[in-house]
């Protein structure tokens, strides 16, 4: 009942923030002609959070003309469409791509029924394989899946099998995140207005916390380490695998501290020096951009260039290719280096000798590194 408001927010908003980036970075322009004032197109559009699969068609080609309008969409440029498998939530697939999204990031989960329901998700194992079918016969350039790892009560077999039955969809891209479930404080120190999370999910997420295994969600991702590898999958950053050319070039974009824009309630930016955020709260953030007004939110300090350094380092050494072992050393993180290296975290890059890069005990164990870094 809201969609109609809510779009022409969106809209205003990407009005909003283009006239603003032309006036810090230049008017668009094209990629030949940067340091003449003008700003490249984008190189990525990720349409993400919730399920804009369920936007109708012209919307969605509105949203991407939109961009394409003001902020500039390079040739090639990769538009990325999240969307969850159920039936009454995927959405259209042909008509997404005919609006101009050439990838699906589809929220698989798991292939296991039992642990879909306790996770509270309403789709099922064969309606993963509908949505990667429809993708497929839409003519989506790229399919990416989602999983999880380390599922209260789910077996390590459980979880073999919920693993190759999601390689045989032969998607292009795979992502494994272990579970986290915040319980105690969760909504602690947020830094924007997002709502509490409800008792009943902290009381939920507790009995669920409890049933998780460090021991056996780490054998886990080991299985990832000779699973996906013979399945042509190669790792190229903690928690993604992909098949050659269908790397996530919009999250390579996080990683590697490139400015990105964002609009919507409770979106996040960062223009290359600070970070900003959106009001989640949606009326808040609906009222002023009718009113013709940016959205209200925050921005942090900019980091100090150690501190930057430092996140640099930390992004970095999340992806596979790692970082020149010089650099780190100058940098003044010598003894993070040092104490990974002692402790079989880092190790030489096979390919590059100057090089170091996460071993798979470090990607395990990447959080005891990283806290050393920063």
């Amino acid at each position: 009942s809201r969609m109609g408001g809510y779009l022409r927010a969106v809209e205003r908003e990407i009005d909003l923030r283009a006239t603003a980036s032309d006036k810090a970075f230049g008017t668009l322009g094209s990629a030949l002609r940067m340091g003449d004032g003008t700003r490249a197109p984008l190189e990525s559009l990720y349409l993400g959070g919730g399920t804009p699969s369920l936007l109708p068609e012209e919307a969605l080609a509105g949203l991407i003309a939109r961009v394409r309008d003001r902020f500039g969409l390079a040739d090639g440029a990769e538009v990325t469409l999240e969307c969850n498998p159920g039936a009454d939530e995927r959405g259209d697939a042909r008509a997404a791509v005919q609006a101009g999204v050439t990838r699906f990031s589809i929220g698989v989960q798991s292939m296991n029924t039992a642990a879909l329901r306790d996770l509270g998700r309403r789709h099922g194992p064969g309606d993963v394989v509908e949505s990667v079918a429809a993708a497929r016969a839409a003519g989506a350039t790229s399919v990416s899946i989602d999983l999880l790892a380390d599922l209260p009560d789910v077996s390590l077999e459980s979880w073999s099998t919920s693993l190759s039955d999601a390689i045989a969809l032969a998607p292009d891209h795979i992502s494994v995140y272990a579970l986290t479930l915040a319980t105690e404080g969760a909504d602690a120190g947020n830094a924007d207005d997002r709502l509490a999370t409800p008792a009943g999910a902290l009381a939920w997420r507790t009995r669920a916390a409890a049933a998780q295994d460090e021991e056996r969600g780490a054998e886990e991702l080991e299985l990832l380490d000779t699973a996906l590898p013979a399945a042509g999958f190669t790792w190229y950053e903690i928690s993604n695998w992909a098949r050659a050319g269908h790397r996530s070039r919009h999250n390579q974009l996080y990683w590697e501290r490139a400015a990105v824009e964002a609009v919507g309630p409770g979106a996040h930016a960062f223009d290359g020096a600070a970070r900003r955020w959106n009001s989640a709260n949606l009326d808040a953030w609906e009222a002023s951009l009718h009113a013709g007004e940016l959205p209200p939110g925050g921005v942090d300090a900019p980091l100090s260039e150690h501190d930057a350094a430092a996140e640099g380092l930390v992004l970095s050494l999340r992806m596979s290719n790692g970082v020149l072992r010089d650099e780190v050393i100058r940098g003044g993180f010598s003894d993070a280096l040092a104490w990974g290296e002692r402790n079989g975290l880092l190790g030489a890059h096979p390919d590059d000798s100057a090089r170091v890069q996460l071993t798979l005990r470090g990607r395990l164990l990447s959080n005891e590194l990283f806290s050393r870094i920063v």
